[in-house]
């Protein structure tokens, strides 16, 4: 066999089983495979964090030293996700999307085998590229896949099993840790992994390119360390000493980069991100409330452990089962949710979200029992449940099929942001107010995220849906 003829096999997309691609329920079984990877997403994501303190024990090596374990794969994700979703554009959705499985699945292999820090940090990274390759695709994938009347319903399908991802990490965290120590939580996305590769490969259908740009290699050497830098400075902030000159320099840095990124961009022939998005209402107010919706999701998923615990006295395990009434509730709203969004629009079903997710918060702020905090949580996971299928399809339904991979790729970036956000801003509200009594740190941060999801019900409100090509 040729050099030619092993280019082409691994650069060409294989077709799927003749009686998938002829099935009617085709679309159904791609969105199936794009599920096995939103699971695997979140399940590691929750997983991970529960393990850090036995990592840090197992090491010999600080707080602060392992805490890069989770900080390495955030930052490669958010830098990397819009790379890989303009090259899903150019060479093929199905291609990008397969491989992310296999090195997903070598990443999560190599970090479970990590004799050390320094190798589990460098294997995190690999793993990471192959979670950008799967975020960059899943919504992109969707939108190929499902007609537009069905949109809705497919990425509510695909938003319930990022919940139930969630909702399981702290469960199926403790059992393996119990079971065989912290290696088992990486090992456990192996078969997960070989099970989506294998789907991606027979299930899912061929993606022609649609982007016959060359690449714009100078705004994607922008576009990262910008990304890379701003993220660094978010989840670092409250542990940055400000009387330095480093976290403003570093901040400046990423301003800099950002600005010089836009200038280039508004130039050049072929953008790597196309600023005419960014002319379209609906896809700036749909980035825009995601950043917010996923700042209230993950800000809570944070202080609410502390206020179980805290203030009223539970074991992490009670609090753990407590707190997953919030990702159970969201996990059944997601597809109901989907399928009324095709029915009456977008924007009644994410301004309704936002509205009912505020009211929730509000609750929350002032609940004086578990079971009031309980019922809060489950509300607020309702809500967002309403939102986030809901305003994905507004989003990825904004912009042309030919940037949809790009598109794709911003909004799990943006993603990636809110968290970040949402984990740092709320620990700042918390800590502000931890000393004005029993639940004071929580209620303060509760009505900052009430307020944050109010701002993103009103410009959900504001906006009138455009659709891409």
């Amino acid at each position: 066999m040729s050099v030619l003829d092993v280019r082409r096999r691994i650069f060409t997309e294989p077709a799927p089983l003749a009686s998938i691609a002829a099935s009617p329920r085709a679309p159904w079984y791609a969105v199936a495979t794009v599920c096995v990877g939103a699971f695997m997403g979140q399940l590691d994501a929750s997983i991970v964090t529960l393990a850090l303190p036995t990592m840090s024990r197992d090491f010999g090596v600080s707080v602060g030293a392992v805490e890069w374990v989770s900080l390495s794969y955030l930052l490669t994700v958010v830098a990397a996700v819009t790379v890989f979703g303009w090259l899903a554009d150019a060479i093929g959705r199905k291609l990008l999307y397969t491989y992310g499985f296999g090195v997903f699945v070598l990443g999560s292999a190599l970090c479970g085998f990590a004799p050390n820090l320094g190798l589990l940090i460098a294997a995190r990274v690999l793993q990471a590229l192959g979670a950008a390759m799967l975020q960059a695709n899943s919504v992109a994938l969707i939108r190929q896949v499902m007609p537009p009347d069905r949109l809705g319903r497919g990425i509510g399908v695909q938003g319930a099993a990022q919940a139930v991802g969630l909702a399981l990490g702290p469960t199926v965290g403790g059992l393996l840790m119990t079971l065989g120590g912290w290696p088992l939580i990486f090992l456990v996305n192996v078969p997960f992994g070989l099970v989506g590769l294998v789907a991606g490969r027979y299930l899912l259908p061929r993606s022609a390119p649609s982007c016959r740009n060359p690449f714009d290699t100078v705004g994607a050497a922008l576009f990262v360390p910008a990304s890379a830098l701003l993220l660094v400075v978010v989840s670092l902030g409250r542990e940055l000493r400000w009387d330095s000159v480093l976290p403003y320099a570093v901040l400046g840095g990423a301003v800099a980069l950002a600005v010089t990124f836009v200038r280039h961009e508004r130039r050049t022939r072929y953008p790597f991100v196309a600023m005419s998005l960014f002319g379209n209402r609906t896809f700036v107010a749909g980035v825009t409330t995601a950043l917010l919706s996923y700042l209230v999701m993950f800000g809570l998923l944070f202080a609410a452990p502390f206020v179980l615990q805290y203030a009223h006295g539970l074991s992490p395990a009670h609090a753990g089962l407590l707190l997953g009434a919030f990702p159970v509730c969201l996990a059944i709203t997601a597809p109901l949710a989907g399928r009324l969004a095709d029915a009456v629009g977008a924007r009644v079903v994410t301004a309704c979200g936002l509205l009912l997710t505020t009211v929730a918060l509000a609750w929350l702020a002032f609940a004086a029992g578990t079971t009031g905090l309980v019922v809060g949580l489950a509300v607020a996971g309702i809500g967002l449940g309403a939102f986030t299928p809901a305003n994905n399809a507004a989003v990825m339904g904004a912009v042309p099929r030919e940037r949809a991979g790009t598109a794709g790729g911003l909004l799990n970036m943006i993603r990636g942001m809110g968290t970040a956000l949402g984990v740092a801003v709320t620990g700042v509200v918390y800590e502000g107010f931890a000393g004005s009594g029993a639940g004071g740190g929580f209620r303060a941060a509760a009505l900052f995220l009430a307020a944050a999801a109010l701002a993103g019900a009103a410009l959900c409100l504001s906006v009138r849906t455009q659709r891409g090509s």
